[in-house]
């Protein structure tokens, strides 16, 4: 019991970790831009099948991974100045709107390119093997995403917070306007982060491409839980967008494993077997409810 909660402590670091990704570009844009931007998701879906894309004509799952990355930042600052720059002064409903459109856009882009069926990203065979961690075996590549999601968490900390760059960010979280003022080229800034954000969920959709299924449609269901992880860890804060996507993260992936386990002890294994998965399925709103009843503007707010 205790190597199965172990084991599934680490893939819950690991899944949040790569909600880190997805989320630390999302809170920055809604952060500073003031934008709601539902196609968040779909940037994900892209960097997946542009990193499936370049591996399978390069060989080269890292190659797969940079040509990911670089691609879709391009894209997303295309789509930045081309589209949504128009939108930071529409209110909240006109962006859900037009985003929400850009999800579809991008749907049937990604299926007139490579088709309806889900393409095949390998992860290098030099980390298809377990490797043995305080008597148990785990997945070499799963460690590997921890490992980058590590140190891109630890990277982005210092651009943000010692940096010039990251001063700007900072500032124009806190204060767009006087930002503003003391003479930042504010859309550029903008685009910059847009694309920053992109290459993340490239990165994100890259590393979990091997795990889970590089489909149409990949980037809704978990755009919701990169929101949930924004507004438990707090609109515009990287250190929250990090904590908030561990809890979630460790919280789903233990939740999922554990509760029909432990309902097992009080009820009928029928029962427990149909109450587990949809009591786990609630659990990180469960958690969400419970922060923002005690903290209503998130752990770390950005204008805290």
């Amino acid at each position: 019991m205790t190597q199965l909660i172990l084991e599934q402590a680490m893939n819950g670091l690991q899944f949040g970790l790569m909600l880190f990704l997805l989320a630390a570009g999302l809170t920055l844009v809604f952060g500073i831009m003031d934008m709601i931007n539902l196609a968040h998701g779909s940037l994900y879906m892209v960097g997946a099948y542009l990193a499936a894309a370049a591996a399978a004509a390069s060989g080269s799952f890292v190659v797969g991974a940079l040509a990911a990355v670089a691609g879709t930042a391009l894209v997303g600052a295309l789509l930045e100045v081309a589209v949504l720059r128009r939108l930071y002064a529409r209110d909240h409903l006109a962006q859900v709107l037009a985003t929400f459109a850009l999800i579809l856009v991008a749907n049937e882009a990604v299926r007139m390119l490579w088709g309806d069926q889900p393409m095949q990203l390998n992860a290098p065979e030099a980390l298809a093997g377990p490797v043995e961690i305080g008597g148990f075996a785990y997945p070499a590549y799963r460690l590997l995403i921890i490992a980058v999601g590590a140190v891109v968490a630890l990277a982005l900390y210092v651009v943000v917070t010692k940096t010039r760059v990251g001063m700007w960010v900072r500032a124009g979280a806190s204060n767009r306007e006087m930002t503003e003022a003391l003479g930042v080229n504010v859309k550029r800034l903008f685009t910059l982060v847009f694309a920053f954000g992109a290459g993340l969920c490239a990165l994100a959709g890259a590393m979990l491409g091997p795990l889970l299924a590089v489909q149409v449609g990949m980037g809704e269901s978990i755009l919701i839980l990169a929101f949930v992880v924004i507004v438990i860890g707090g609109i515009g804060s990287i250190r929250g967008a990090l904590v908030g996507s561990l809890l979630v993260g460790v919280v789903d992936t233990l939740g999922r494993a554990l509760l029909p386990w432990l309902l097992r002890e009080f009820l009928p294994a029928e029962v427990a077997s149909n109450l587990g998965p949809a009591l786990a399925a609630i659990l990180i709103y469960l958690l969400m409810a419970a922060i923002l009843f005690w903290k209503p503007a998130g752990l770390f707010p950005a204008r805290g």
